[in-house]
């Protein structure tokens, strides 16, 4: 037992002396921290194998510490190789987890954050009819989506995307591209062009806080995820054309019964969760049927085109205006009280009498409109609801008094009609 414990020492003492030795060496041929980390770790655990099966005999460690140094360059590219795919995995399965584009550029900047030593940050600008637009960024500290700098004209990104060709900038202090940055912003950067066949889809740049090359494994690395990156962000775009189709009226291009129906019931959730009131108000043209019945569908389509988009013209950017069918709106005014709901109704019809379309023969476009208004909750509390309440009121104000907006039933205090001046 005490022999044992003695020859345990005396091979852990001679072990630790073979890892000294194989350190020294490593370091004075120059290999960096991270392979002579990995290559003492590998021949520990050898030496530790190879010791329950040579019955302690040191030369043998001895012999493999000089055979792992010799063919350490072998090891290394295996080591390489293996990462590489590893990478290549963890790849794949992060940029086809989603569709949505978000996602995918958040996964993206991601990847390359860990791809490369001392990255300072990664970002990705999206390029489209020879613009560029932000997509997504991640910096050292984890803060994502605040890029470091815009895209300059004859800056690094554009000059990327013009060209579809990578560039490596060892020193940003001594690159032509970078002659007008400031003083304190010093490092390493690469301009990397996200290409699907010839077409260039985005870029992505990756800083680092020191100067100088990057190597052959971070450009492969970089590379292969950039072709994923590209292939994905086509995918995701292309998702994002089909759902915006389904969800948008193929006649105006605005968005559709479907994409209403989402977004009442999603209004109607944050007006319960930050208890605010919002009205939708529902609408329909007088006068429309004439047209298709003089004129034809095809003219009759190209009026809902123009009066349906000449009206989105001056709807807010909180707000939602959609085709509820045929001649039919439908309004959303998010936090809107009946007053405000009254002004936006009065300003619809101001804005019927400046509407300017020219018929097939020569007469000038006349059309009315009338409305029905609910407001969440006095008249409903979900997104079907408050449809039946204002479908309602319109189809009051179209029996008894064209051209008005009526409200629908359940107001305390009466409310006046808003119609069109005759």
């Amino acid at each position: 037992m005490i022999k044992s414990r003695f020859l345990c020492e005396y091979m852990d003492d001679i072990r630790s002396k073979i890892l000294e030795d194989a350190y020294q060496v490593l370091e004075t041929q120059g290999e960096s921290p991270i392979a002579r980390e990995y290559l003492l770790k590998l021949l520990d655990v050898l030496s530790v194998a190879l010791e329950k099966y040579s019955q302690g005999n040191p030369e043998e460690s001895k012999n493999l510490a000089l055979q792992l140094i010799d063919h350490r360059a072998m090891l290394m590219m295996l080591k390489q190789q293996t990462d590489e795919l590893d990478a290549l995995k963890k790849l794949s399965i992060n940029l086809t987890s989603s569709l949505e584009l978000a996602d995918v550029l958040n996964a993206v900047v991601t990847e390359a954050m860990r791809l490369v030593f001392n990255a300072r940050d990664v970002s990705i600008f999206l390029y489209d009819d020879q613009k560029l637009s932000f997509g997504a960024a991640l910096d050292s500290e984890g803060k994502r989506n605040k890029p470091f700098t815009k895209p300059r004209g004859n800056g690094l990104t554009y000059t990327v995307a013009r060209t579809g060709e990578m560039i490596i900038v060892e020193s940003t202090r001594a690159h032509p591209l970078f002659k007008d940055i400031a003083d304190n912003w010093a490092g390493s950067i690469i301009g990397i062009p996200l290409k699907v066949g010839k077409k260039v889809v985005g870029v992505m740049n990756l800083s680092r806080v020191t100067a100088g090359k990057f190597s052959h494994a971070e450009l492969r690395l970089l590379s292969l995820l950039a072709d994923q990156a590209a292939v994905a962000i086509s995918n995701a775009r292309l998702h994002l054309m089909i759902s915006r189709q389904a969800f948008s009226d193929t006649v105006t291009g605005l968005p559709n019964r479907r994409a209403l129906d989402e977004r009442l019931e999603d209004e109607a959730s944050a007006a319960r969760r930050n208890n605010y009131s919002f009205a939708v108000i529902m609408m329909d043209l007088d006068g429309f049927k004439e047209v298709n019945d003089t004129y034809g569908h095809g003219i009759g389509d190209e009026v809902l085109r123009y009066v349906f988009n000449f009206m989105a013209r001056g709807v807010r950017n909180t707000d939602f205006l959609a085709r509820y069918g045929g001649d039919e709106l439908t309004l959303i005014l998010t936090q809107s009280d009946l007053s405000s709901a009254r002004i936006v109704a009065e300003k619809i019809v101001e804005s019927m009498q400046k509407l300017k379309f020219k018929l097939p023969d020569g007469k000038n476009l006349k059309l009315g409109i009338s409305g029905g208004i609910a407001l969440y909750p006095m008249h409903g509390r979900t997104g079907s609801d408050l449809l039946r309440a204002a479908d309602a009121a319109l189809y009051q104000a179209k029996k008894y008094e064209r051209g008005s907006f009526q409200i629908a039933r359940g107001v305390t205090a009466p409310l006046s009609k808003i119609k069109l001046p005759e």
